[in-house]
């Protein structure tokens, strides 16, 4: 019995084949709505995974162990954002750096960091604008994934006494100095002062904290003192504070939320005057945004396959009608109809499975372009290679079984007589 099913199933391929071969357009149409299925719920898939990836990555190497500090929620606290309510928020500043080094005793690093926006730097008579510059206090660099590929970061010295020296990012370099010009020891004009360039940073892009060391200028944030108000609600310097090795972040976060309402008087009952941010709150609400693309694919790319099903239905309809008295040959010599069943109902799914394998394939050439062509990287994985062929299978078994099942019921006399 085996061995009559494996003759079948080896029969049903080549017959599928064949007649993929003889109605060339017909088949091309109906595996259509299959590719197109499987394409667009693999490729969501495909990206999707590789987003988390990446994120998972950023997230890893920032470390899960800091918390940002500011007068911002990254998320919403439970309702409404109220903007207007943390726009009028107290801003940090080196008294809550210190109350926190001073009283917050899981702290391992603390250090205190301000973003300028829509400031311009000039080197000669080249001028850039549309950078970051990141005014910052010591420790900062521990805390985030900064490298040096020329000269060096700035000192402890430097960042005390606030003196005008920044290390530049790699795009800020590229658009600021001409190829040939080292940029290391060289004097820009920022802020009206006159900063030295004392290292460069290595292209990393966009991370998840938000800081693109790309495009950007670092300099001591007691540098930056007598050019703004950092106190104004126009500016927004956040603490960045890592818990020590074995201490608990949940505990932190509980001690320095003490120490900041301590040292803002926030009265017992009063809601908090600033915003304690972790990156777990971005993986979460990007895994929600996730679930949501997700089901959205799933949508698209199930319309399709119900299209690419009935398709493959109805070239199995035109294949029995076509094969009549075929059937009706092979019931009278005995054939079971459990196997005419099987015979049709495996060619459906090849012809499932080819177009799926042919979406899979596009998804898989893309990935290769756009990794190609951008920063971005794009994997395929063997899970989602093996969720496409399994829903082109049960797509296939779904779209052949009534046209099979009406074939292995045919009346052996009638079908003979059929033409």
């Amino acid at each position: 019995m085996s061995n009559q099913i494996s003759q079948i199933i080896s029969t049903s391929f080549v017959q599928a084949f064949l007649e993929l071969k003889a109605n060339k357009l017909r088949s091309f149409l109906s595996l259509t709505g299959i590719t197109i299925g499987i394409f667009c719920i693999i490729a969501v898939f495909t990206v999707l995974d590789s987003l988390k990836k990446n994120i998972k990555e950023q997230v890893s190497t920032l470390g899960s162990d800091v918390i940002y500090v500011g007068r911002w929620p990254w998320m919403d606290e439970g309702g409404e954002y109220k903007w207007w309510d943390f726009w009028r928020r107290p801003s940090m500043s080196m008294t809550e750096l210190r109350a926190v080094q001073n009283n917050v005793s899981d702290a391992g690093i603390v250090t205190l960091q301000l973003t300028i926006n829509g400031k311009s730097a000039r080197y000669d008579d080249n001028e850039v604008s549309g950078f970051s510059a990141y005014a910052v206090t010591q420790d900062f660099d521990k805390l985030q994934n900064i490298e040096v590929t020329d000269g060096r970061y700035l000192s402890a010295a430097e960042l005390d006494g606030g003196m005008p020296t920044a290390v530049i990012g790699a795009e800020l370099y590229e658009n600021l100095f001409k190829s040939n010009v080292h940029a290391v020891g060289k004097t820009i004009a920022f802020l009206g002062k006159s900063y030295l360039i004392i290292g460069k940073l290595k292209k990393t892009g966009q991370n998840a904290a938000g800081f693109n060391f790309d495009n950007c200028l670092i300099v001591p944030y007691h540098s930056i003192h007598s050019a703004i108000d950092v106190q104004s609600l126009n500016y927004d310097p956040s603490l960045m504070i890592k818990a020590k090795p074995g201490a608990a972040l949940s505990e932190v976060q509980f001690e320095v939320e003490g120490a900041l309402r301590a040292i803002r008087k926030v009265r017992p009952g009063e809601a908090n005057n600033f915003a304690i941010n972790q990156l777990s709150q971005i993986t979460q609400r990007m895994d929600m945004m996730f679930r949501l693309i997700n089901a959205i694919g799933a949508v698209i790319g199930g319309i399709s396959l119900i299209v690419g099903a009935f398709g493959i239905a109805n070239i199995m309809f035109v294949t029995v009608k076509e094969r009549t008295k075929y059937i009706g040959l092979k019931r009278a010599i005995g054939a079971r109809a459990i196997y005419i069943l099987i015979e049709f109902l495996i060619e459906a799914i090849f012809l499932c499975l080819l177009g799926g394998m042919i979406g899979i394939i596009l998804v898989w050439i893309l990935s290769l372009i756009v990794n190609a062509s951008s920063d971005m990287h794009f994997s395929m994985s063997w899970q989602n290679m093996l969720i496409g062929i399994l829903t082109s299978a049960i797509v296939g078994i779904i779209a052949g079984f009534i046209p099979a099942y009406k074939a292995s019921k045919l009346d052996p006399v009638v079908a003979i007589r059929s033409l």
